[in-house]
């Protein structure tokens, strides 16, 4: 998903405050200093004032989507290829159930241990662009230090499609998928509107009584909307203006007309159907206006007894490891190899 740019609150951060980014990534806002995290790694503190520059020629969330999907596009090729000079890939464009999808293996061959395992990697981007280059941003590392199949799904999306669109998609692909893997050898992880999509879709899995994975990744994004401390303080730590209201789902175009009660846009809401959710890796970063709804729904899901696992990167922000050269992304890949590696059935049928 996208920061929103915003009202400021309260007496200290005022409307016209605008804060700015010092080289050394500072923040500056009104008389007062907020230092860059001396926990974070030397490389992400020389990466995060270039960060905010590149993002602040971010088009608006509510620009034509023909603009914004060029703009991320450009951002997302050239992550891509930044990542595949390290971590070798071979990729292909596959149809799977109707479903245009990106098929990511490792260089090195796909190691033994994992020929009947795969991943489901669901892309983000406020269910609004990153489809293909976004979605191998996410697979890439993964499939080359996991030497596993990563399946990159390009689900439907609005401002054309609307809620359970994506959804659909996702279960068509995983549906095709049981025909040859076991549920128990199959992961499903997403980051930011990829993250809220796989909660989303296991939910419709369970209401569709079909298995559910074996192990699942949501990161930047989960099971419930977006508010709490981080939701105002991520974006002024990030050199924003503090918002008046968060932005939620509901203001997407994709969720157009979608329920805020429904457990199958927020799973979060309901206790029964989280205790069938399989375990779940949760990461996030301390800048990220995401933090609190990835807490919230690591507490939700372990009140529901499920085997969770959350990492909180210091320093880190939205999506942070999208750019491949720190050590905090490499930290993460290795997460996210590991988790799966540990909970995923390596038998076949």
């Amino acid at each position: 998903m996208a920061m929103a740019a915003s009202l400021a609150l309260g007496p200290v951060f005022a409307q016209e405050v605008s804060p700015a980014v010092a080289g050394d990534g500072s923040i500056h806002a009104g008389n007062v200093t907020l230092p860059y995290s001396s926990a974070a790694s030397p490389e992400a503190r020389a990466f995060f004032p270039k960060m905010l520059a590149a993002g602040s020629k971010a088009p608006p969330i509510t620009a034509p989507i023909e603009q914004s999907r060029a703009f991320y596009d450009h951002m997302n090729t050239d992550r891509a290829h930044r990542m595949m000079a390290m971590y070798p890939v071979k990729t292909h464009r596959e149809t799977i159930a109707g479903v245009v999808t990106d098929v990511v293996e490792p260089a090195q061959g796909i190691a033994p241990r994992n020929a009947h395992r795969v991943l489901i990697n669901l892309h983000g981007g406020a269910f609004l662009w990153g489809a293909h280059s976004g979605g191998l941003v996410e697979s890439v590392p993964i499939a080359s230090l996991g030497r596993i199949k990563v399946i990159s799904v390009d689900y439907r999306q609005g401002p054309e499609h609307v809620f359970p669109a994506a959804s659909e998609d996702v279960e068509a692909v995983y549906r095709e998928l049981l025909k040859q893997y076991e549920p128990a050898s199959i992961g499903i992880y997403g980051c930011s509107a990829g993250g809220v999509l796989t909660g989303e879709a296991v939910a419709r899995l369970i209401d569709d009584k079909l298995p559910v994975p074996g192990a699942i990744g949501t990161f930047c994004g989960s099971l419930v909307d977006m508010d709490g401390d981080s939701a105002y303080v991520g974006p002024l730590l990030n050199g924003a203006p503090v918002p008046d209201h968060p932005l939620r789902l509901g203001d997407l175009p994709y969720f157009k007309g979608a329920s805020a009660t429904d457990p199958l846009v927020f799973p979060g809401l309901s206790p029964t159907l989280l205790a069938r959710f399989p375990p779940t890796l949760l990461i996030t970063g301390t800048r990220d206006m995401a933090m609190s709804s990835v807490i919230r729904s690591q507490t939700l899901l372990s009140q529901a007894g499920v085997a969770t696992e959350l990492h909180v990167w210091e320093g880190m922000w939205h999506s942070f490891f999208s750019d491949p050269e720190m050590p905090e992304s490499r930290a993460a890949y290795d997460t996210i190899v590991r988790f799966f590696d540990r909970h995923l059935t390596a038998t076949g049928r």
